[in-house]
């Protein structure tokens, strides 16, 4: 009863932080102008951007099996592919929900520990972790001023004066967060063994650990060519979604393959944001990077961010709530591994 009450208020937090971000994203914008582009855009190419997304699920789901193999289980794709769909519609109820729900769905219909399968999954979003930020330096790279303009006026100053404002001294402020930090880092891996005695902090080590312990699994893999391979594929096909639907509305059809990578970056941090599938965050940060780096109207960016994120939504909404019918109901495999 307590959990179910502590998982409720953790659902209402995190969508009224994304109803906050979206009433951020939406205000001083013309309803009727929203509308009108939503109306006026080609949608053949929203639903190519849905096509490149299903490529995308595909090829991690086989990812996800190629990491499962070397602890002597095998299981099928397709129950692999549902267990994972099924999770991403979790993580609408709440983020990384659907870590723990792809597992649990995946480990009852295999006979596979859960707690092995989540290691799996703490290596995948290493990977994952690791091709985004190198995107990000090869973004930085080759538009650094571009990128470091849009994330000083559009996030730091705003947050800068936010914090201004309530404190005062922004610099005291800042000073003192980094003392902080230094300290509780210091703190962190001198009593590292009393520490993991507190469930918080053992949740810390263990991502810690399971970050090194992810690069020395993808290095002794046998497969891991074809690891490399799908991990590459996956990322394309996140660009390409990205960047095929600048197509759909003319004020973002100029758009180059090169600026929807700005636009993974950009969409990939608004995701990692504590609410539902990025829901504001993802739409805010978009509309705004479009309209510092490509001069596209605040509307017409909205628009873009709307179709983009939405689309990917209904489709996890629909093909999740498939995937949980058919991971529920379909029998168990017999075979020898």
């Amino acid at each position: 009863m307590r959990k179910s009450l502590i998982q409720t208020i953790k659902f209402l937090i995190f969508l009224v932080i994304g109803i906050i971000l979206l009433w951020l994203a939406f205000r001083n914008v013309e309803t009727r102008k929203l509308i009108a582009g939503l109306q006026d855009a080609d949608y053949k190419w929203v639903i190519l951007s849905v096509i490149f997304g299903l490529f995308a699920y595909l090829s991690r789901t086989r990812r996800w099996v190629l990491l499962i193999k070397p602890l002597g289980y095998n299981p099928s794709f397709k129950n692999s592919f549902f267990s994972l769909m099924t999770g991403y519609l979790a993580n609408l109820a709440l983020p990384r929900l659907g870590e723990i729900t792809r597992c649990v769905a995946l480990g009852k219909k295999e006979k596979i520990p859960v707690d092995q399968l989540f290691g799996t999954v703490v290596i995948e979003r290493t990977i994952d972790l690791i091709s985004l930020l190198s995107i990000t330096v090869a973004l930085v790279l080759q538009r650094g001023e571009q990128i470091n303009q849009f994330l000083k006026v559009s996030i730091l100053i705003p947050l800068q004066q936010k914090v201004f404002s309530m404190f005062g001294f922004t610099w005291l402020v800042w000073l003192v967060l980094l003392i902080v930090m230094i300290l509780a880092l210091f703190l962190l891996v001198k009593f590292r063994h009393r520490l993991r005695k507190i469930r918080f902090f053992a949740k810390i080590i263990d991502t810690v650990k399971g970050f090194v312990n992810g690069l020395k699994t993808i290095i002794h893999l046998k497969n891991k060519w074809e690891f490399i391979f799908h991990t590459v594929f996956i990322w394309f096909n996140y660009t390409l979604m990205t960047w095929i639907v600048v197509y759909a509305i003319d004020s973002t059809s100029h758009l180059t393959f090169s600026d929807s990578i700005f636009l993974l970056v950009i969409g990939g941090l608004a995701m990692s944001a504590p609410v539902q599938s990025g829901l504001g965050a993802f739409h805010y940060i978009i509309s705004r990077g479009l309209a510092f780096v490509k001069g596209v109207k605040i509307e017409d960016g909205l628009v873009y961010a709307f179709l983009t994120h939405e689309s990917q939504l209904i489709f996890v909404v629909i093909v999740g709530t498939i995937s949980f019918f058919m991971i529920s109901g379909i029998p168990q495999r017999n075979r020898e591994d």
